[in-house]
């Protein structure tokens, strides 16, 4: 029953998609999502939509979030984006430390520490993402990765701000590749770090934890993936861009609640 009492949380990762006109039609789309018991339904979308798509969503059930944020409020970072301009918008959600924002420009488990930090300061709720590289698992050191990229991301947290983020678990390798863990390896893997943040802060907390899995889930893999016992939701990309697959992957979801 633990699982059952985790919040599960659905959250659409829209990349560098979408104009503000479509980026509004989309939104139209998901505008009529129930809310249901226990299920988050969040869309991640690019900076210049946040303001058009929370306007679309104001009496929707569906939550707004960034793909990132900086760790101070102001200063000299050009092009970064503090908490405070997101939380004016109305975002409550963040991404932090997705693959792509390690592989393309610098982000490291130290800054994904800061940003998450700074984040949980201002009242979002951060989706904190962290997984192997293809060559890691395949020399047999995923488990490795998985211990040091949650303790270092979670270094100097509390208790409660651990159970305020989403962990979200992305293989590299599974993401916007076409291929997707297997539901057990899934399983396996948000298990296993589950198990660390028990070790560091106690089982309670890392079973009130939400672990989702973030790697090519769609429509068709989604009841399976969300099956297993410690994946509490799914980060979904490519899938959340259309809004009859991102509807269906809601719906298992909320059936397997």
């Amino acid at each position: 029953m633990k699982k059952q009492s985790r919040k599960v949380v659905i959250a659409g990762n829209w990349k560098m998609n979408k104009t503000r006109p479509e980026a509004a039609e989309l939104a139209k789309q998901l505008a009529d999502v129930a809310k249901a018991p226990n299920v988050e339904v969040v869309v991640c979308v690019p900076f210049t939509n946040l303001e058009t798509v929370v306007n679309e969503f104001s009496l929707a059930a569906v939550k707004v979030g960034a793909q990132n944020v900086h760790f101070a409020k102001s200063g000299a970072f050009t092009g970064e984006i503090s908490t405070d301009m997101l939380c004016e918008l109305g975002v409550q959600y963040v991404i932090i430390g997705h693959s792509e924002r390690r592989q393309y420009f610098g982000e490291t488990d130290a800054t994904v520490n800061s940003r998450t930090k700074a984040a949980l300061d201002a009242g979002l709720t951060p989706l904190m993402c962290i997984g192997e590289l293809l060559e890691e698992r395949e020399a047999g050191i995923t488990e490795e990765v998985l211990a040091r990229q949650t303790k270092l991301a979670f270094a100097g947290f509390t208790a409660e701000e651990v159970c305020k983020t989403v962990i979200a678990y992305e293989p590299v390798w599974a993401i916007g590749t076409g291929k997707t863990a297997t539901a057990a390896q899934a399983g396996e893997a948000c298990g296993f770090i589950r198990g660390v943040v028990a070790k560091l802060y106690g089982a309670d907390v890392a079973d009130a934890v939400t672990i989702q899995y973030g790697g090519s889930m769609n429509a068709q893999n989604a009841a399976e993936l969300l099956a297993q016992e410690d994946v509490d939701g799914g980060l979904i990309g490519g899938a959340s861009l259309v809004a009859e697959d991102f509807k269906a992957i809601i719906k298992a979801a909320v059936d397997g609640n």
